[in-house]
């Protein structure tokens, strides 16, 4: 079901998902796993299911018995990040966790375990993804970032203005160069950080982890390097680098792997 929503006391207004349901849901009383699903930047809450056919996907590996039969929620992230940013204008995180979490899992009958509870995304989906297994470990069993946009603090330093206030400025605050860009918002919300954070270890390893990425994926290296700090940490993970690049075509066979993974995940 595409474009649903619920009125925000975050945002002020309705705020959009789409969801697929199991075949069986509507004539059973069953409890089902969930999985969070994630769009990119400039995206939407339609973009997995009319880009990544992710109807047709599940349909097929849960009836091959590929995937085990689970509820797939895909929010409306907008240009978010998925985070909340630095005038908190756009509070998506908490909206996320406070708000739209709780509001899913009692409309729709969902295990509310963490065991039974997964996250996923690409590009920016793949960032926010990530970004929300490890702020929020006791929440999710399992996070699979495609293509996520791991971009390195040089990187951020680094990037040409007009580049930075089009997509960043929202974020982090507008009109910052350099170092500057770099501010207490960037920082609690700067995946490199986080995983670097010693404190943060042994929570981080409550989640299992599966990354991939596309070896001619222009954010190649920067998935690249988190799964360098990932192994420094000793912090548990699947990384895969295969052929393709930063489209569509790359993360409908992403997903496949993913629905088996985290299946896998899910059964006890």
């Amino acid at each position: 079901m595409e474009s649903l929503s619920l009125d925000s006391r975050y945002f002020g207004k309705k705020m959009k998902y789409s969801v697929y349901l199991p075949s069986g849901y509507q004539a059973s009383n069953r409890h089902y796993p969930v999985l969070y699903l994630l769009h990119g930047y400039t995206d939407n809450e339609t973009g997995w299911t009319q880009f990544g056919e992710i109807e047709r996907i599940a349909n097929e590996m849960m009836e091959n018995g590929k995937a085990t039969p689970m509820i797939i929620v895909m929010p409306d992230g907008g240009v978010s990040w998925y985070i909340n940013n630095f005038d908190r204008s756009m509070p998506y995180e908490d909206y996320f966790f406070n708000e739209f979490l709780p509001f899913i899992e009692s409309t729709y009958r969902i295990r509310k375990e963490k065991a039974y509870r997964a996250v996923a995304g690409l590009s920016m989906g793949g960032f926010g993804s990530f970004l929300f297994a490890i702020k929020h470990p006791e929440v999710f069993a399992h996070c699979a970032p495609l293509s996520a946009a791991f971009i390195e603090e040089s990187t951020s330093i680094n990037s040409p203005q007009a580049n930075y206030d089009r997509i960043f400025s929202v974020l982090y605050g507008p009109g910052l160069t350099g170092t500057d860009r770099i501010n207490d918002t960037y920082k609690a919300n700067d995946p490199f950080r986080i995983v670097a954070d010693t404190a943060n270890t042994a929570k981080l390893k409550t989640v299992k982890y599966y990354i991939d990425c596309g070896d001619d994926d222009f954010l190649s290296s920067g998935n690249a390097a988190m799964h360098k700090l990932l192994r420094e940490k000793g912090i548990p993970h699947e990384f895969r680098m295969r052929d393709g690049a930063h489209n569509w075509t790359y993360w409908r066979h992403s997903i496949r792997d993913v629905l088996k993974i985290i299946s896998a995940s899910f059964h006890r």
